[in-house]
């Protein structure tokens, strides 16, 4: 159940990068059920095409990869120009795998930071000329690897924190007109994040020891969370990383044994 109201975006325009699918594709729905005209973008055209079908309320699912600064800034123009002046801006394009760094190539290295860091500086600095200022709000997808290091990840660790601290350096540089937030989530059921991080029922078993609340997480509830900051409830949050992980950052949930701890 949502705390917010029905209509709390009309008249507003929100373009999320990587919303085609997942956590991504969530947020935007929930924009558009809050009245908001949206328009997602991703790789493959028709994965887009299926995303605005999926989304409803008159969305538009357009081609475009992060990686190009020249083709997002485009797919942003043609927006605005569609819709008006941006008023929420998500970048939540990402690639991971499982690789440690003896088992990694500098080209794959270089794949997940060339869309994850480098695809949201693409699009936070492509949207700049084309958002409704004073008042817009932009958030990066980031990741708990930004702060807590994990093995065969170096590539991601490496690109959420570069994320995060582009969050903050934009917060600076853009304070007075535009809000810049990171959502980090936690481990969320039925999303590519998890399939590929926890491939099988050990690993699966190791995330779920780390989540203080001791269940997985809802795309919803990440929505929810995208909501919050774009909304005015949110005007005075920016270079802030809101961590919606079910307390899986904070430490390892797993009860010592009393056994070894009298030992």
């Amino acid at each position: 159940m949502s705390a917010f109201k029905d209509g709390l975006f009309e008249g507003k325009v929100a373009f999320i990068a990587g919303g085609t699918s997942g956590i991504n594709l969530g947020i935007a729905k929930r924009y558009a059920e809050l009245g908001a005209k949206v328009a997602v973008c991703g790789r493959d055209p028709e994965k887009a095409a299926r995303a605005a079908e999926e989304i409803g309320h008159g969305a538009i699912g357009m081609s475009a990869d992060v990686r190009n600064f020249d083709v997002i800034h485009g797919a942003m123009k043609n927006v605005s120009e569609q819709f008006g002046p941006l008023d929420f801006v998500v970048s939540g394009a990402a690639g991971n795998f499982l690789a440690p760094v003896n088992g990694m190539s500098a080209n794959a290295f270089r794949t997940v930071v060339d869309i994850d860091l480098n695809g949201t500086f693409n699009v936070f600095k492509g949207c700049r000329e084309f958002l409704n200022t004073p008042g817009a709000s932009l958030i990066a997808i980031t990741a708990g690897q930004a702060v807590n290091a994990m093995q065969m990840q170096a590539h991601a660790c490496a690109a959420k924190a570069g994320i995060n601290q582009l969050v903050r350096t934009l917060a600076l540089e853009w304070g007075p007109d535009v809000r810049v937030n990171g959502i980090s989530p936690g481990p969320i059921a039925g999303t590519e994040g998890m399939k590929r991080l926890a491939p099988n029922d050990a690993t699966r078993q190791k995330h779920y020891d780390r989540i203080a609340m001791k269940r997985w997480g809802e795309i919803e509830e990440l929505a929810e969370s995208a909501v919050f900051l774009s909304c005015d409830s949110a005007t005075y949050i920016t270079g802030a990383i809101l961590d919606c992980d079910g307390g899986s950052g904070v430490g390892d949930a797993t009860p010592p044994s009393l056994e070894r701890g009298l030992a």
